[in-house]
């Protein structure tokens, strides 16, 4: 089977009507800005005998005309505003041609085929290419490129048929998460009929004879659409049949946000059930579908810790675990009795985390956090250590691909100042080559990557990857961009991204903190950053800002801090808490309204296993006391501040940005500006097309030089500025 990711976060009162928005009716005291109206409703909740105001409740009917035509507004004064920053047109040059490489995706291995995503570098999506061997030039078998004008419909999921005559293809339009499966040929790239609508998020699952497809489907709404506010079940289509007739497998009756999706062996005779509670808790079910009434056997279903299908043989199921061990272990279940109580540890626990585990031929694939580095084992099936896989360097090696019957691997390697190559392993002889190695137009031989560790606000040591100029001087003057996340349990480990290297380009400095919350050091790692503990997760992130000052890298003036999603939620809470020790901030695509966050689908509600729920009394308060949006105070000097967000994100629902940026300009007691720039036709990041990419990391790198004083450097050539 193909190596799962363990440890990631899977794929996770009515409003008030008002009258028209205006743009400049409304201006913030000491500011050149006029913002656009937003009119504080009455909305007021009492939690516990505390009441707590939502005056910008209406934002949460994000189709109304009131909410539109603030939206339209407010891009109407950041766009000209931001496309006038000198240093914009740079960044968005250098973007482009740093962007203009070959650059390649995993291959997945069936029928002796190899499929994978390629991108000549001029892509605004990656295409789908099938080879028919390893050596030989793939040929392409699907181009998302031309399914959408602007370039917005992504080619989100392949999965190909065991034989390799078939492949399943899921497409993202707009942004969205939720996910169309089209069905192709592979010989002729012909596409059969099918199509498989009302689907996010979770796998699909080939039968062995490749009749058709196991996959999770959300019940219908009124209007057809899916309804994620429900659980989805799993069901069994059967290629030529109408989406309607499908059977139904699987579904939870017993628990009303339980979320299971499954995994089959690769003899095609069990489906290997994951139930997903919430990002600590899952649960495993096996169904025997080898005969038309077959059995249901419950293997781990107490919902204690988190479990996640690594892969089987003839005799044995693997699967990783932080049950009993929070760096986790792999377990081997009998197939043929199987159960918890039986399960035997292979892989007992380490030192350091465990992030993945694969079986591929003979032998189980460990893959190691270590300082938030990677680490691959090779392990007999019995557990009798084989020996490390030698990697190029310290990095990130990940997203690997194989068969519990081959011993090929493929895998992404990547780190700070090279582009992600793809690298085959064989787990036989564990030796490594390269399958694919992109270059890049730019000489990062003049930058430098360090690891730091620093104390935070309780002593606990937390790790920094700072990347910079090899002759950069430290004289506290630096402009520097903090990057974080610290949740979900996933962890940071160092990355190549064109628009880092855009930053470094500009003379200055990225560093990435290895905040509590992440899975960086196990699941004690992450749950030091959860619910009632999140706290910790800020205390870390400014403890790194105030590293990087005291060890004289920057100034506050200089510093401009960066995340997204829940590390947009990490933004907006410390610049809050500290906004004297901040430059600028750019918090995208945040959740920014903890006490309401759950009530926008059922899967937000499952992210409680890391913030926790209002509706506890005790997790209120926690809640409360961070929530960027209840925690804006009327004339405090918050730093220059770009929310950025998406009008069709369904995953992180844009309103909690719409909240957050309208209470910071109501709120802001100086002249730095507050804006929020609103893209169309885009989700929550996943399919973005890269000219969309590139515009909205122009106006974020230029907001920050312009905020910070970088200024426009002198050339656009590889080396960096001044």
């Amino acid at each position: 089977m193909k190596l799962r990711q363990t440890m990631r976060h899977r794929r996770v009162s009515r409003a008030l009507a008002l009258g028209a928005v205006a743009l400049g009716a409304a201006a913030v005291a000491g500011s050149a800005l006029r913002y656009p109206a937003a009119p504080r409703g009455p909305v007021v909740d009492d939690y516990f005998g505390t009441r707590v105001a939502d005056p910008y409740r209406w934002f949460e009917q994000l189709d109304s005309p009131a909410t539109k035509k603030w939206v339209a507004a407010e891009n109407a004064l950041a766009q000209p505003w931001l496309e006038a920053i000198p240093q914009r047109a740079w960044v968005k040059e250098r973007l482009t041609k740093l962007w203009n490489y070959e650059r390649f995706g995993v291959p997945k291995k069936a029928g002796g085929r190899y499929f994978y995503l390629r991108n000549d570098g001029t892509q605004n999506q990656s295409v789908l290419y099938v080879s028919d061997s390893i050596d030989a030039t793939g040929r392409v078998l699907f181009d998302p490129n031309a399914a959408s004008q602007d370039a917005t419909v992504a080619l989100a999921r392949v999965e190909p048929s065991a034989d390799g005559k078939l492949v399943a293809y899921s497409l993202s339009d707009g942004g969205t998460d939720w996910e169309i499966w089209k069905f192709r040929r592979v010989d002729d790239g012909t596409d059969l009929p099918d199509e498989l609508r009302r689907v996010k998020f979770w796998q699909l699952s080939w039968a062995k004879d490749g009749s058709g497809v196991y996959y999770s489907r959300y019940p219908a709404r009124a209007d057809g659409h899916g309804d994620d506010a429900a659980r989805p079940a799993v069901y069994f289509h059967r290629l030529g049949e109408p989406q309607e007739r499908d059977a139904l497998v699987y579904a939870v009756t017993d628990h009303p946000t339980r979320a299971p999706s499954a995994d089959i062996t690769g003899d095609g005779k069990l489906l290997v059930i994951s139930i997903y509670e919430d990002t600590r808790r899952d649960g495993v079910v096996l169904k025997d579908i080898s005969r038309p009434d077959g059995a249901v056997t419950k293997l781990f279903t107490g919902f204690d810790a988190n479990y996640g299908f690594a892969g089987d043989d003839a005799d044995f199921l693997y699967f990783t675990t932080n049950a009993g061990a929070p760096n986790w272990r792999v377990l081997a279940v009998d197939r043929k009795a199987p159960s918890a109580a039986s399960a035997r540890t292979v892989v007992p626990e380490a030192d350091t985390a465990i992030g993945d585990a694969a079986i591929s031929g003979d032998r189980i694939v460990v893959s190691y956090l270590q300082d938030a580095r990677n680490v691959v084992q090779l392990f007999e099936r019995d557990g009798k250590p084989v020996g490390e896989v030698p990697l190029p360097g310290p990095g990130s090696a990940g997203g690997f691909e194989t068969d519990s019957d081959d011993p090929e691997a493929f895998f992404a390697f990547s780190d700070f100042l090279a582009p992600t190559r793809i690298l085959r392993l064989d787990t036989a002889k564990n030796a490594v080559s390269t399958f694919r190695a992109p270059k890049i137009d730019a000489d990062t031989s003049a930058f430098v990557t360090e690891q730091v560790f620093y104390p935070s606000k309780d002593g606990t040591r937390i790790p920094m990857f700072i990347t910079h100029r090899r002759d950069m001087p430290r004289d506290g003057n630096q402009p520097v961009l903090l990057y974080g996340y610290g949740g979900f349990n996933i962890s940071l480990t160092p990355a190549f991204r064109p628009t880092v290297l855009a930053w470094l380009e500009m003379g200055g400095v990225y560093a990435e903190a290895n905040l509590r919350g992440g899975g960086e050091y196990g699941e004690a790692w992450h749950d030091a950053g959860t619910v009632l503990h999140k706290q910790n997760v800020f205390d870390d992130f400014i403890a790194a800002a105030e590293y990087l000052i005291r060890e004289k890298y920057t100034q506050p003036s200089r510093l401009v801090i960066n995340g997204r999603s829940n590390g947009g939620l990490l933004v907006g809470a410390v610049m809050l808490q500290r906004p004297e020790l901040f430059g600028a901030a750019l918090p995208g695509v945040g959740v920014h309204d903890m006490l309401r966050y759950q009530y926008a689908s059922a899967n937000a509600r499952q992210w409680s296993g890391d913030f926790g729920l209002s509706e506890d009394p005790e997790q209120f308060k926690a809640l409360r006391a961070y929530s960027p949006v209840h925690n804006v105070k009327k004339g405090v000097c918050y730093p220059p501040t770009l929310v950025t967000t998406a009008d069709r994100d369904d995953r992180v629902v844009p309103w909690h940005s719409y909240k957050f940026a309208a209470a910071l300009q109501a709120a802001q007691g100086c002249a730095n500006p507050i804006l929020i720039r609103i893209e169309t036709r885009a989700g929550h990041g996943a399919g973005k097309p890269v000219w969309m990419q590139i515009e909205d990391f122009a106006d974020e790198w230029a907001f920050a030089a312009k905020a910070l004083g970088v200024p426009v450097p002198a050339t656009a050539a590889a080396q960096p500025a001044g």
